[in-house]
């Protein structure tokens, strides 16, 4: 029996490879493992993202919502937004447990695919 103990990879398909790169390299800071012409590995804290174009039309398709977990919500808000990143809300409460907060914010990357910010504040 095999049993799934984390995830380790995550795919975003992209339609320009070079744009997204700098985009998730300079913009969000995620450091570059390696990239080849069709696609660009980066690390995130122990999960490795792949950013692909996809090899056959059946496979572009917007990707999952990666929910990027910063300390300071507003501030990670306040630099991606002056760094020019499409932000569709602001950084809100979306759920309340004892003395825990979980905030989040949604944006845009260069290739239109949703992903977040979210933070937990303990009070």
């Amino acid at each position: 029996m095999t049993t799934i103990q984390r995830v380790g990879q995550i795919g975003v398909p992209v339609k320009d490879i070079d744009r997204a790169i700098t985009f998730y390299k300079d913009v969000l800071k995620l450091p570059l493992l390696f990239n080849t012409d069709t696609m660009a590995f980066f690390e995130c804290n122990g999960l490795r993202l792949l950013l692909t174009l996809p090899e056959k039309e059946q496979f572009a398709h917007p990707s999952s919502v990666i929910y990027f977990n910063v300390e300071d919500i507003k501030t990670a808000y306040q630099d991606l937004f002056e760094k020019g990143v499409i932000f569709l809300d602001e950084p809100h409460v979306v759920a309340k447990m004892r003395q825990t907060e979980t905030w989040m914010t949604f944006f845009k990357d260069t290739e239109d695919n949703i992903h977040a910010l979210m933070s937990e504040v303990h009070n």
